[in-house]
């Protein structure tokens, strides 16, 4: 049986704490700011043109998180 440390349980608590809605967009903002990161990363250590590309997926994740949570906070 393994304990849980004191972190790991406040960090589950906050976690449980979101609801669904606020879940998937910190997925969504998770994964833009990954692509963010890697963009620059590939910009300044591979090829500019790949950065660039991957640079594109920023505004598209965004503009999926947007279509996939219109209408979720809607109390109706």
């Amino acid at each position: 049986m393994t304990t849980s440390t004191t972190s790991e349980r406040k960090n589950g608590r906050m976690w449980s704490m979101l609801s669904p809605f606020h879940r998937v967009k910190l997925a969504f903002m998770a994964a833009a700011f990954i692509s963010f990161v890697l963009s620059v990363t590939l910009w300044f250590l591979v090829d500019r043109e790949v950065g660039l590309f991957v640079g594109l997926w920023v505004p598209a994740i965004h503009s999926l998180g947007t279509l996939v949570l219109v209408g979720e906070d809607d109390p109706r």
